[in-house]
């Protein structure tokens, strides 16, 4: 079976590269099974004092996989983006995510539920959600605390895409660099990081994303119901008819 998610690790840092490009980095059984699994032999390893997620191809994440989805129900497939959160937040160790090309759907929540997240400046994030007769409900447990209320007003609700540098400015991202500049500033950033003691960074990062963890335990149950009740609608399936014909 091809592997959907690599492993590598050098100079305190363990990479995990998402690389199953037949379905755009969709969240799949396998891929976040291979990622769990790699994100658990990152925690363990005493040579990586940091972790980064990137991509292969020219989307980072397209977000659930929705031909699973079908089959399993959305409830769960939101409640499997939920959890993948709840993961890369109470992660012991920081996680900075380098971002190029298209970043949409789930994809934005593993963005926000990391500590650091460097973008190139003309990546393109949206929302598209609404659109589809759907709501970002499940991602927005670490997204709306990330973003201003005005900015994510603004995205959710016109499902526009937006660069990088826009994503920056809104808060979604720490940082956003032309694209040839971004694996040095990634670097740039993890070295920084590589220098913390490792019980300094883990408390550090506990006490920053408390209040994404007490959200997280406190609504990620309801928006996982939420996810799969307008997925299922008439309006939805119309939608996403419409959206799959138009792209014929």
């Amino acid at each position: 079976m091809t592997e959907h998610v690599r492993y590598a690790a050098a100079d305190g840092v363990a990479t995990l590269t998402l690389d199953s490009p037949h379905n755009r980095n969709a969240l799949s059984r396998q891929l976040v099974a291979e990622l769990y699994e790699l994100l658990e032999r990152a925690e363990h390893d005493d040579a990586a004092t940091v972790v980064v997620l990137r991509a292969e191809g020219r989307t980072f994440c397209s977000g659930a996989d929705l031909s699973e989805a079908a089959e399993d129900g959305m409830e769960k497939a939101a409640g499997v983006l939920v959890d993948l959160q709840r993961r890369i937040v109470t992660f012991p160790k920081p996680v900075v995510t380098r971002l190029h090309g298209n970043v949409r759907a789930g994809g934005i929540g593993i963005v926000a539920a990391s500590d650091v997240a460097i973008s190139a400046d003309d990546a393109t994030y949206a929302f598209t959600e609404v659109k589809l007769a759907l709501t970002p409900a499940a991602i927005s447990l670490t997204v709306l605390p990330r973003m201003t209320d005005r900015s994510a007003a603004l995205t959710f609700l016109t499902g526009e895409t937006f660069d990088g540098t826009a994503a920056a400015e809104m808060g979604l991202v720490t940082r956003a660099v032309p694209e040839a500049e971004l694996d040095a500033e990634v670097d740039r950033v993890c070295a920084a990081l590589v220098t913390g003691h490792p019980q300094g960074l883990r408390e550090t990062k506990g006490l920053l994303g408390r209040h994404l963890v007490a959200n997280i335990d406190a609504n990620g149950a309801d928006l996982a119901k939420l996810s799969a009740r307008l997925f299922g609608s008439d309006e939805a399936r119309e939608a996403m008819l419409a959206f799959l014909n138009r792209k014929k």
